[in-house]
């Protein structure tokens, strides 16, 4: 036989119960016959499309026509010569065909039908109707009746929507409505009826049964059907099409020979450039950004462990020795009654007590039970984004990672939150008062590549930087060693002895008449707060720093509020070689939050 695989499509809405013995009987049936192909069964019918050879089809169909309900069963037939189903579902399911409109019966009160002569009588005579199509947008693409309208959906359930659109004045003329096999006509009749349309009319059997029994009059194209075959034409044989698992749309021969066809992956219809692909990335990622810092993740009140390492130095002494030596702005009194109050605990939990004697490398944490963080500026911009790193534009005042008073409103959190289940990792630091580019990986791989780059001084930085007073030279270094503790306020100090090595470069780029000065900055080592404790240290603190200020004195304040003057140091541009392409990649931002009131232009 030349085409032993028979293809049949049906559907009937009846009320059907028992639904889930029913479901065992034909997972039985259908594995004994070895046939293929998807079954849905629901308590208001079945619809069904299934492949195999002729008898054993016969056998399902005799099976079927024997459940209450389903005597009425009439499959349409067609032949191939391959299976075009891959396996056997039997599902039961809330509606054999996606509506969720409620009050809809097919089975007692159904629009009216027309026959496929009829139709075309209708159509030879020219009849005044409209033809409306209530397919899917890749199903019209294959083909539809000449001058019918093309609702545009993407999914059946957005029809009834589209209706509601359609110009009062058709609810008084004839509307043919027609689908591939006549089951979503079945819902949307009985729809556009219950809107005030008078003159519905659904093509019985749909465009398959109309091939059957007309052929092409009056159509354009094939017909696309839900299998391995794609599409049909009007006698019902295979057609050439192909489709795209991305996004659905049946592809003709020319289409399949497009470079942008890749199986399984693109086609010319769905295809995008990976800048554009990044647009549309970034834009969600925006979105999600805006749900999470709507209400800041810090900003309601929450119980707070605030972790707490412990120093070599202080290793040996009591909890209360400790805390109050690493925290001397408050008193040693204020931490014993937070001590006796049960408010410090081990990474277990377990409650300490002032003179719990502690070692190096522990971590305790204080409980704030009602703490609520300092705002932020949640002005975060991703300006790039692939399969393995981000680069971030952060605003400022925004810490990095939890410290101190700020757990849950930092970049850390936020960014954890908005790329679930993923963590991205920062791979270097920015103060939370500064502003500009950030360089996060998505996994830990990635992160230890950039990571290393940066230990190596292979990452090229550069800073955008305004400064009190003129530094006489238009390029000059600093070499100072900064401290690697931190003084009062977590501030870091020049540490000719036992600090740690550092090195800036600076470049002048333009002197201002109100005797300040933009810089570029380019550190070489990566020291905490290097940039600033350098400038500081040579006489010229940045414009906006309240921590380091004129005369080498130093404020008492870190982090700045959202509506305080802003700290004049923005991290420009990045230079490292990318993880996955292992090619030179370097990145600038956008102008600096705080040059537009310097009236200059700055090359970025």
């Amino acid at each position: 036989m030349q085409n032993p695989i028979v293809n049949i499509s049906s559907y009937l809405f009846a009320p059907l119960r028992n639904l889930k013995t029913l479901r065992q009987d034909l997972i039985a049936l259908c594995e004994a016959e070895k046939l293929k192909g998807t079954i849905l069964l629901s308590t208001e019918g079945i619809n069904l499309f299934v492949a195999g050879p002729d008898e054993k089809i016969e056998r399902l169909v005799s099976f079927l026509r024997k459940v209450p309900g389903l005597e009425a069963l009439k499959p349409k037939y067609s032949r191939n010569t391959y299976q075009p189903f891959n396996r056997m579902l039997v599902k039961i399911k809330k509606e054999i065909i996606a509506f969720g409109v409620k009050d809809i019966d097919p089975a007692h009160k159904p629009a009216p039908k027309i026959s496929a002569q009829q139709l075309r009588q209708w159509l030879d005579e020219k009849k005044p109707l409209t033809l409306l199509d209530t397919r899917n947008d890749y199903e019209v693409k294959l083909g539809t009746f000449k001058n019918a309208v093309d609702p545009n959906i993407k999914h059946f359930r957005d029809f009834p929507k589209f209706v509601q659109s359609l110009p009062e004045k058709m609810k008084e003329e004839p509307i043919v409505m027609f689908c591939t096999g006549g089951i979503r006509c079945e819902k949307a009749g009985p729809l556009m009826e219950n809107l005030g349309f008078k003159n519905i009319f659904q093509l019985d059997g749909g465009i398959l049964k109309y091939f059957e029994e007309v052929g092409s009059a009056h159509y354009e194209g094939d017909c696309f059907v839900f299998d391995g075959r794609v599409g049909v034409d009007p006698a019902l044989a295979e057609t050439p099409h192909k489709m795209c698992f991305a996004c659905l749309s049946p592809l003709t021969v020319e289409d399949q020979k497009a470079p942008t066809y890749v199986p399984g992956k693109t086609c010319p219809y769905c295809f995008k450039k990976p800048e554009e692909k990044m647009r549309e990335r970034i834009q969600s990622r925006h979105e999600s950004l805006k749900k999470v810092t709507a209400v800041l993740p810090g900003e309601k009140p929450y119980q707070q462990r605030r972790p707490i390492r412990v120093p070599q130095a202080f290793d040996g002494t009591t909890l209360l020795e400790c805390v109050s030596g690493i925290l001397k702005h408050i008193e040693p009194e204020a931490w014993k009654a937070e001590m006796d109050g049960g408010l410090f605990e081990t990474e277990e939990g377990k409650k300490v007590g002032a003179s719990h004697r502690v070692k190096a490398g522990e971590r305790y944490f204080h409980l704030l039970p009602h703490a609520s963080e300092p705002l932020v500026n949640r002005d975060i911009q991703i300006c790039y984004e692939d399969e393995a790193i981000i680069v971030v534009d952060k605003p400022a005042p925004l810490p990095v990672h939890p410290s101190g008073r700020f757990q849950r409103n930092t970049l850390q959190y936020i960014l954890t939150e908005v790329y679930r289940p993923q963590v991205p990792k920062a791979v270097h630091r920015l103060d939370a008062n500064t502003t500009g580019l950030l360089l996060i990986a998505k996994t830990k791989t990635f992160a230890a590549f950039l990571q290393k780059q940066f230990e190596q001084k292979i990452v090229e930085k550069s800073y955008l930087v305004k400064v009190e007073g003129h530094p006489p030279e238009n390029e000059f270094s600093c070499e100072l060693p900064i401290s690697a503790e931190t003084g009062d306020v977590g501030a870091r100090n020049i540490d000719p002895d036992k600090g740690l090595p550092a090195l800036t470069h600076f470049k002048v780029l333009e002197r201002l008449n109100d005797g300040t000065t933009l810089l570029e900055a380019n550190p070489v080592t990566g020291r905490t707060n290097q940039i600033r404790v350098h400038l500081w240290s040579l006489g010229f603190p940045i414009c906006g720093d309240q921590l380091y200020l004129a005369d080498q004195k130093l404020g008492k304040t870190q982090t700045l509020a959202p509506d305080e003057k802003p700290l004049c140091l923005h991290a420009s541009r990045l230079r490292f070689v990318h993880p996955v392409t292992r090619n030179k990649f370097e990145i600038e931002s956008k102008k600096a939050p705080w040059l537009g009131a310097l009236g200059t232009s700055v090359p970025q």
